[in-house]
C-alpha cells in the first residue's frame, strides 16, 4: 500500500519544541523561544509488531481468583477500551506469553510453589488438557479483548521427558534431555500448539528454549541450559514435525539471557554467537533455510541497563551484527524485569511509583531506537513478591487476594497501547533540543498508514516541566491527545485533549507522555 505520507515529499514532519516556563495549571504563554524536533516519515526504521507480556508465574492461581478480580487485571493488561472520561482503562498489551508447564508441581520439588507449573502431559503419554486451568483463563481474557499474537514459550521440558525426571538441571552443562527424547520432546510441542489450534486460540510463535546459557541447577524455578548444537538438533526435529502436522507457528529462537551471547561468544563458548551460529549459512548449525523457523532472534534485557555506556554499547552492537546478517533478520527484545544486578536501582522492594516506571520507559527507549526491536515483552505480568518484577501486584494467596496496579504497568502503556502492531519507527533529530539526553527528554515517534495516526512518546527523567507545541509543517492545525503517566493521583495514562497545534503541551516532570495526532 502507498504510504500515507507520500505526499508530504520533500518537506518533513516538525514537533515543534518551546522551551519555556509554565505553571501546573497548564496556563502557558508561548514565547518565541521556539526549538525544532523534526520527524522525518520518510526515514524510516524497523516495524513493531507488538508489546507483550508473560502469564508466569502468577496467573496460574489469580486466573482461578473470584471473577472480579481476575477480569480487574485483565483489562489492565489487555483492554483498549476508554472510561467515560476518554481515559484507557488497560495498556492494550498486543501479544501474551504462554508458559507450557513442565510439571513440577506434582513433584514438590522446586522450592516455592508459585514458581511450579502444572503440565499437559502425563506418564503414560496422554494429555489432561483441563491443566493449567488459570493461565487459560488469562490466554482467553487476552483473546476476548483483541489480542491476537501468542507464544507459547518453555522454561523446561515435560518431567517426564528429562534425564534426572525434574524441572531443572542436574549438571548445568547440557540440556536437560537425551537426544533419544528429542523426537518425543517435538511430538509434545506440536501437540500442544494443535491442540490450542483446534480450541480457538492460534499459537503464532514457539519459543522451545529459555536462557540456554544458564545452568539452572537450582531448584528455584523450572529451566534447562542448551548448547547451541542441541537448540539446533531439536529445532531440527521440531520444523520436521510442524511440517508433517500442517503447524503454522513459528519457532523463535533463542531467548539469550543477555543481549551480547547474539554477537559474541562471551563467557560461554559453545551457547553464544548465536546470531552467527544460527543464521549464517556457513554455520553448521543453520537454521535459517528451516521452513518453520521465524526470522526473528531473541534475547533479554538483563544484566545490560546499566550503567549507560554499556547499554548503548551493547545494543549498538547486537544491531550491527544483525544489520550485517546475509539472512534478513529481527530483533526481539523478549523478557525483561528490574533484577538489581549492574542496574542504577535494585531489584528487591516493590515499587509502584515513578523510578521503576521512568527506568523501565527509559529502557524500552532504547531497545527500540537503539537496538531496532521489533518487539518489546515484560516478564512476569503479575507478581506475588516484594519485587521490582511486576505490572501488577498480587496478594500471595492461591484462593483470592488484593491486586494492585502500578506507575510501571501505565508507563509501558505510553508504548504499548498507542504504538499498535504494524507502527513503523521514524527518525527524529533536532539541531538546538537534546532530545536523547537520558537524565532529561528522550523522544521517539511512529506512523502507522492504516490508521493515518503518529505518535510521539516522551520520557522525561528530569524533574523540570518542558512545555511542547505540537507543529505540523504545511498543516494550519493538527488537532493532539496527550495521555499522562505521572506521580500523580490518577495521572495513568490520564487525558488531556489540546484543541490544536497551537496550544502548547506540558510534559511533567518525571513523566512518560504519549502525543498522539490523526494526519489525514
Amino acid at each position: 500500500m502507498q504510504s500515507l505520507f507520500t505526499h508530504f515529499r520533500p518537506w518533513c514532519l516538525a514537533l515543534a519544541v518551546l522551551l519555556t516556563t509554565c505553571s501546573r495549571n497548564d496556563s502557558v504563554s508561548v514565547t518565541t523561544d521556539a526549538r525544532v524536533v523534526t520527524i522525518h516519515v520518510d526515514d524510516r526504521r524497523q516495524t513493531i509488531h507488538n508489546f507483550g507480556g508473560s502469564d508466569a508465574w502468577a496467573c496460574q492461581f489469580v486466573g482461578q481468583w473470584p471473577d472480579d478480580k481476575r477480569q480487574r487485571v485483565a483489562d489492565w493488561l489487555f483492554s483498549m477500551d476508554n472510561d467515560a472520561n476518554g481515559k484507557p482503562q488497560g495498556i492494550g498489551l498486543s501479544l501474551w506469553r504462554f508458559n507450557i508447564g513442565a510439571g513440577s508441581a506434582a513433584q514438590n520439588n522446586i522450592s516455592d510453589e508459585w514458581r511450579r507449573t502444572e503440565g499437559f502431559l502425563n506418564t503414560d503419554g496422554s494429555y489432561t488438557w483441563t491443566r493449567q486451568a488459570g493461565q487459560q483463563w488469562f490466554l482467553e481474557a487476552a483473546r476476548q479483548r483483541g489480542v491476537d499474537r501468542f507464544v507459547a514459550f518453555v522454561n523446561s521440558p515435560p518431567v517426564q521427558l528429562t534425564r534426572n525426571g525434574k524441572a531443572y538441571s542436574g549438571n548445568g552443562e547440557q540440556g536437560n534431555i537425551l537426544s533419544s527424547r528429542y523426537g518425543d520432546y517435538a511430538v509434545f510441542l506440536a501437540t500442544v500448539v494443535k491442540h490450542f489450534r483446534d480450541q480457538g486460540t492460534v499459537f503464532n510463535y514457539l519459543s522451545p528454549f529459555n536462557e540456554p546459557q544458564w545452568e539452572w541447577t537450582g531448584n528455584g524455578q523450572e529451566g534447562s541450559p542448551y548448547t547451541n548444537q542441541e537448540i539446533y538438533d531439536i529445532t531440527r526435529k521440531l520444523d520436521s514435525v510442524f511440517i508433517a502436522e500442517g503447524l503454522a507457528a513459528k519457532i523463535q529462537l533463542a531467548e539469550a539471557g543477555k543481549i551480547n551471547y547474539l554477537y559474541e561468544t562471551a563467557d560461554k563458548p559453545t551457547r553464544g554467537n548465536q546470531v552467527d551460529d544460527f543464521f549464517s549459512p556457513t554455520s553448521p548449525r543453520y537454521v535459517g533455510d528451516m521452513k518453520s523457523v521465524d526470522k526473528v532472534i531473541s534475547a533479554h534485557s538483563y544484566f545490560t541497563s546499566a550503567p549507560m555506556d554499556q547499554m548503548l554499547s551493547v545494543r549498538k552492537a547486537v544491531d550491527a551484527k544483525i544489520k550485517a546478517s546475509s539472512v534478513p533478520l529481527e530483533f526481539w527484545q523478549s523478557e525483561y524485569c528490574v533484577l538489581g544486578e549492574q542496574e542504577e536501582i535494585p531489584g528487591p522492594g516493590k515499587d509502584r511509583g515513578m523510578t521503576t516506571a521512568l527506568y523501565v520507559a527509559r529502557l524500552v527507549h532504547h531497545d527500540l531506537t537503539v537496538a531496532n526491536a521489533s518487539a518489546w515483552h515484560w516478564w512476569t505480568s503479575l507478581s506475588a513478591y516484594d519485587y521490582k518484577d511486576g505490572l501488577v501486584y498480587v496478594e500471595k494467596n492461591k484462593a483470592d487476594g488484593t491486586v494492585e496496579d502500578t506507575k510501571l504497568l501505565w508507563a509501558l502503556g505510553n508504548f504499548s497501547r498507542f504504538v499498535r502492531p504494524g507502527s513503523v519507527r521514524v527518525a527524529v533529530s533536532s539541531d538546538d533540543v537534546a532530545i536523547d539526553n537520558v537524565q532529561g527528554l528522550l523522544v521517539s515517534a511512529y506512523v502507522h498508514d492504516d490508521t493515518h495516526k503518529l505518535v510521539t512518546v516522551i520520557v522525561n527523567y528530569g524533574r523540570e516541566d518542558v512545555p511542547l507545541h505540537l507543529s505540523v509543517e504545511g498543516r494550519a492545525d493538527v488537532p493532539v491527545i496527550a495521555y499522562i503517566t505521572s506521580a500523580g493521583v490518577g495521572d495513568d495514562l490520564k487525558p488531556r485533549p489540546v484543541q490544536d497545534s497551537h496550544e502548547p503541551v506540558t510534559i511533567p516532570g518525571r513523566s512518560v507522555v504519549t502525543l498522539v495526532s490523526t494526519l489525514e
